[in-house]
């Protein structure tokens, strides 16, 4: 197996951010399966909890190019994607652009903007790229984004629109912390000055492989039809609004392949 395929890379980012994150090894396995999949990653709960630590580590282990918003009521879509100003020099608009042209965008408490500043980030989740002024700009590959929310019972929250949710492969939760684990948190001040600190497990170039990897893994057609099966329960049953879209029915085979 190359160097650029080791499988040992994802036991160690594990468990670096185990040693931040503590008694929260699933949601950081589940995490990185989201990455591996090419997909985007929500993280929803009460403020507190570790969200922005563990979106933050996991950037930080994968060596990716990172920035982060806090978004907030007040936000304009111009401040995630860019801006053009006037250069008196050249004489002509040159393009500033936003916070989003990096690798992995952790959206902090996504959902305190408002739905018309949510929306700037639907083209760059699906395609990867983002259209200003009239000129589609790409991303850098690969490109994520990890997305914190508080509950929407939390004042000063909007919810999220369908078609922005249908763009995140998972949807997962911290919860309160074990208690041994909220006794080490005690005994120790809490792990996040160590971020700082941490290394990079991964060179450039050694996340892709992974990736294709994991695109490689066989789903049984068992497995299929039980995505079909579901997709189709939401179509049919009238406790559902609507039903699940062909988008979803896909996301629901990534999800299947990576947690196989």
């Amino acid at each position: 197996m190359p160097p650029s395929a080791r499988p040992s890379l994802l036991s160690e980012v594990i468990a670096d951010a185990n040693g931040v994150i503590l008694g929260k090894e699933t949601q950081t396995r589940l995490a990185l399966c989201c990455l591996l999949a090419r997909g985007h990653l929500l993280i929803e709960d009460l403020p507190g909890v570790g969200k922005t630590t563990l979106a933050q580590t996991i950037a930080r282990l994968l060596g990716f190019h990172f920035a982060r918003i806090q978004f907030t009521s007040d936000m304009l879509p111009a401040d995630i994607l860019g801006v053009s100003i006037f250069d008196r020099e050249r004489g002509s608009f040159r393009f500033l652009p936003g916070p989003v042209f990096c690798q992995i965008l952790l959206a902090d408490e996504i959902n305190r903007a408002t739905p018309k500043t949510q929306s700037a980030l639907l083209e760059a989740m699906e395609e990867g790229q983002v259209t200003t002024e009239g000129e589609t700009r790409p991303l850098p590959q690969p490109f994520f984004v990890i997305a914190t929310q508080n509950p929407s019972t939390q004042i000063g929250t909007f919810p999220l629109p369908e078609s922005q949710l249908d763009r995140f492969l998972m949807r997962i939760d911290l919860g309160y912390p074990d208690h041994a684990a909220e006794r080490a948190l005690l005994e120790s001040g809490g792990k996040r000055e160590h971020l700082p600190g941490l290394a990079a497990r991964l060179r450039p170039g050694e996340f892709a492989p992974l990736q294709q990897q994991a695109a490689a893994v066989h789903v049984s057609p068992a497995l299929l039809d039980y995505v079909q099966a579901l997709v189709a329960a939401t179509r049919n049953d009238p406790r559902f609004v609507h039903g699940l879209s062909p988008r979803a029915a896909q996301i629901g085979k990534a999800s299947c392949r990576e947690r196989g």
